[in-house]
């Protein structure tokens, strides 16, 4: 729109009163017209006045004047004329400044609010645009006797099925529950019987709880609610190999707090009530349950202490043990310090029986002194057999063994990589799957060849013992840090997908649908914020742990580190940084200046050259509290990732006000 001068001093007026009008003066305007352009902007709340060909001397007094003002003042070479309106916009300018400073509307207030029609938008649908790369997974099941059908949970998606050996997976718990699963028990007498315990043992500071125990009696179609509802974490579910009915559940319980509903549980009629027939403390949960497949009144189970904070992990300590029950539950003996197992602080405890010999039981301990135990007697007595850090690394995180149902020289050990011994326990070799950190598997008892995994991309399944497996690009249950987006055309997409890859994708493609050769790796790493050059969207910034911060640009695809101090120092406590770098450091452009990119340690920091360089712009701006900067972990593994780092910045200035 043009308007004559005559009508400029009452829009500007207008405009500082509303504080969300743009006013340019645009370049080469004919003096004679004495016009100018008004453009409306959303979400701003200053008055930019651009004027071409001032004279020098005025606009050094024109910027000067206009200090202080929510007004940002641009002016070139111009004729005295337009010099002169300068002065009078000034004026105005000044005698509104005067009127709004002793009551300055908060920001939010200048911010419009557009309402839309429903109809506009009531037919819209979500629709899914990958990737179909599978996130963590920490439940898998089959079946006996019927070699496609399989089942796994997510840590965030509910549960999965697939009738084709893992080639495609349909999803049957959406519209009863979903979060994260913690374990998935199919009935041996009755495969149409299913219960699922909500919540994983894999306490990450990401993690997501449950919502207690389901059930199904028709293979997945229906589920039926059968309580514990504030179980939060279920590691494990065992059925009775001929009674459907009769089934155990191990409770984790609240990993934040201390909490009654904890330790193994039973029910005999099918979940429609539970008792606790083991119990050691509202501090100690159960982790691992299995029952010896040659007499299901023997069980085996394992209780674990461990709490999250915000700035700290502890896993291990009174109340952790192993114990067994001889007849079906009712009582238990704890056997945690039977003759040969360590006599230190106990952690975390996997445990298996042999199906082919129920004498031989194996234990993966997390301790000092811990590592893989075998016994020959049902427990009585135990051997160390294997203290290799690779298969007891990060325990709190895996400690999961299993026996061979065929083989009582087989057991797999599930770490970050996937172990499988053929003497009994002694020595192992590693068995390459398609994604790393693996938390549960299952065997098929009538060809041990035939097994399913669960990792950190999901599961795969094998029928060769490992040497092939199925693809993981086939599950839509990644999880996602945050979700950003560009001004490209057509816009594109930018997420950071946990244990994986930071990823972009374009909103539409030209094909029938976004498959996954439509997306691309970008900047940085699972955990990163992401952010995209104003000037260049091909150029993106992307975070990493502990303050690692890539530029990468697209068109040429050379990345390089811009960090603020080049030093990774994971798994050291944050107690000795220079800076203060969470996991989920934020990354991001100023709204109001396109070169200035912005990231935050405990204080904040600025560059103007795309990260070349960087200053610090701020003091520490936490509480700096010293007690909570300590080593996370402990008492026995120590578990320095930056997830625990405390007293850093976590949130980005006010994108409205550029003084804010």
């Amino acid at each position: 729109m043009r308007f004559p001068i005559i009508f400029l001093l009452r829009e500007v007026r207008k405009a500082l009163k509303a504080s969300n009008l743009l006013l340019i003066a645009t370049h080469h305007v004919p003096l004679c017209l004495n016009t100018f352009r008004l453009q409306k902007v959303q979400a701003k709340n200053t008055l930019k006045i651009i004027f071409t060909a001032v004279p020098f001397a005025l606009s050094k007094v024109c910027k000067i004047l206009f200090s202080g003002l929510n007004l940002h003042v641009s002016m070139k070479k111009t004729t005295g004329l337009v010099g002169l309106l300068v002065l009078c916009l000034l004026q105005v300018a000044v005698a509104q400044k005067k009127k709004t400073t002793t009551a300055a509307a908060p920001v939010a207030a200048s911010v419009a609010t557009v309402a839309y029609e429903e109809a506009l938008y009531s037919s819209l649908k979500w629709r899914s645009i990958g990737p179909f790369r599978g996130g963590r997974s920490a439940a898998v099941a089959g079946v006996a006797g019927k070699p496609n059908l399989y089942y796994f949970g997510a840590t965030g998606g509910g549960v999965w099925r697939t009738t084709d050996g893992g080639g495609t997976w349909e999803n049957l718990s959406d519209g009863y529950f979903g979060g994260s699963i913690g374990a998935v028990a199919v009935s041996e007498f009755d495969p149409n019987v299913l219960y699922v315990g909500g919540g994983e043992v894999t306490v990450r500071g990401n993690m997501s709880s449950g919502y207690g125990m389901w059930k199904s009696v028709d293979a997945g179609k229906t589920w039926t609610d059968i309580g514990l509802k504030d179980s939060r974490h279920i590691p494990r579910v065992r059925i009775h190999p001929t009674n459907p009915d009769l089934v155990y559940a191990a409770v984790l319980g609240n990993a934040y707090k201390a909490s009654d509903e904890r330790g193994i549980y039973r029910s005999k009629d099918g979940g429609k009530t539970w008792e606790r027939v083991l119990f050691v403390s509202n501090e100690v949960g159960a982790c691992d349950l299995i029952l010896d497949p040659n007499n299901p009144r023997i069980i085996y189970a394992s209780t674990w202490r461990v709490r999250r904070t915000p700035y700290s992990l502890s896993s291990g300590g009174e109340g952790s043990g192993l114990w067994k029950s001889t007849d079906g539950g009712d009582t238990w003996k704890n056997i945690s310090r039977n003759k040969g197992l360590p006599s230190d602080t106990l952690g975390i405890i996997g445990v298996t029986v042999s199906p082919v010999n129920s004498n031989r039981v194996w234990a993966i301990i997390e301790s000092q002194t811990g590592g893989v135990f075998r016994s020959e007697d049902g427990g009585e007595t135990w051997a160390k057999l294997n203290e290799d850090r690779s298969l007891r690394q990060r325990a709190w995180y895996y400690s999961r063994i299993y026996a061979d149902p065929q083989d009582e020289d087989v057991v797999y050990v599930a770490n970050v990589n996937f172990h499988k011994s053929k003497d009994g326990g002694k020595t192992f070799s590693e068995i390459d799957t398609p994604h790393g950190d693996h938390h549960d598997l299952w065997i098929a008892p009538e060809e041990p060849s035939r097994m399913i995994v669960a990792d950190d991309g999901g599961a795969q399944v094998s029928f060769d013992g490992g040497a092939n497996w199925s693809s993981y690009y086939n599950q839509p249950t990644a999880q996602y840090y945050r979700v950003i987006t560009d001004n490209h055309f057509p816009y594109r997409i930018y997420v950071a997908q946990q244990d994986n890859s930071t990823l972009r994708v374009l909103h539409r493609t030209s094909g029938a649908s976004i498959g996954l050769q439509d997306w691309e790796e970008t900047a940085g790493c699972e955990c990163g914020h992401l952010a995209v050059h104003p000037q260049d969207e091909d150029v993106v910034f992307g975070g990493c742990y502990d303050g690692v911060i890539e530029r990468l640009d697209h068109k040429t695809s050379l990345q390089r580190a811009v960090n603020v101090w080049p030093d990774n120092p994971m798994g050291h406590g944050v107690e000795g940084m220079r800076y203060r770098f969470q996991w989920n450091f934020p990354i991001f452009f100023s709204p109001h200046h396109e070169n200035k990119l912005y990231t935050a340690s405990h204080r904040l920091h600025v560059s103007y050259d795309e990260g070349q360089s960087w200053e610090i712009i701020s003091p520490d701006l936490t509480r700096n509290d010293t007690t909570k900067m300590g080593s996370s972990g402990g008492p026995i593994t120590k578990d320095n990732t930056s997830v625990e780092y405390y007293c850093t910045i976590l949130q980005q200035p006010n994108p409205l006000e550029r003084r804010i």
